[in-house]
Formats: structure tokens, C-alpha cells, sequence
């Protein structure tokens, strides 16, 4: 049973990435998927929300615009679509499941709310030129 975070890197201001983030051992597409992101010295900080019916979605006011969260769950994997990246964006990003939310709603944000407890390794995104 695992979560894994893929697709970081080094991009240019501007540039675009998307992230994946693929199940092993369970289905995606049962709960809420979180993405989250910490960056060097500062707290933990919600991206995203994609409900298990893909019918809502939810971004923190930081990527509202620029970025995109969506399933593909004939692969079992959600993804992150980041555009228009700046350096502030310069993170390590992690996938987390809920174990029991299959909508995001209002307080996505907060994990304990969501019961996002199942968490994958992160993957770096560095934006600089």
C-alpha cells in the first residue's frame, strides 16, 4: 500500500510541470486526493482538492488560476498541473488520500478535517532561473 509523488523538477519562472501521483495496493478514485506543499523553513501549506466523483475541486489562493488537479482512474494516478510557476511556488510536494472523505468541501485545507492520513513521499519542485 503506497502513494508515490512523481513528476518534480527544475523549471524556469513561467514554465509548467505536472505532477503524478500513483496508488499501489488500493483504488484513487474511492476518496478525496490532497496535494500539499512545504517549502524550506516554512509550514506545510494545502494546493488542492479533487473529490472522488471529480466533480469538485478546490485550490489555495497561492495557484488559484494556475493550477490544475484532475484523475485519470482507468490509471489510478491524480495529477497536478502547475502553469505559469514562480519561484514561490519552490516546494516539496505530497499526494495524500483521505480515509474517509469522498467530497472536498468547504475546509478542504485542513487535514484533520479531511482525514488526509495516508501520505506519499514528495517530489521537489525547484522554479528558478
Amino acid at each position: 500500500v503506497q502513494l508515490q509523488a512523481s513528476g518534480g523538477g527544475l523549471v524556469q519562472p513561467g514554465g509548467s510541470l505536472r505532477l503524478s501521483c500513483a496508488a499501489s495496493g488500493f483504488t484513487l478514485d474511492d476518496y478525496a486526493i490532497g496535494w500539499f506543499r512545504q517549502a524550506p523553513g516554512k509550514e506545510r501549506e494545502a494546493v488542492s482538492c479533487i473529490s472522488s466523483s471529480d466533480t469538485s475541486t478546490y485550490y489555495g489562493d497561492p495557484v488559484k488560476g494556475r493550477f490544475i488537479t484532475s484523475r485519470d482512474n482507468s490509471k489510478n494516478t491524480v495529477y497536478l498541473q502547475m502553469n505559469s510557476l514562480k519561484p514561490e511556488d519552490t516546494a516539496v510536494y505530497y499526494c495524500t488520500q483521505s480515509l474517509s472523505r469522498r467530497r472536498c468541501t468547504g475546509s478542504w485545507y485542513l487535514t484533520s478535517f479531511m482525514d488526509f492520513n495516508r501520505w506519499g513521499q514528495g517530489t521537489l519542485v525547484t522554479v528558478s532561473s
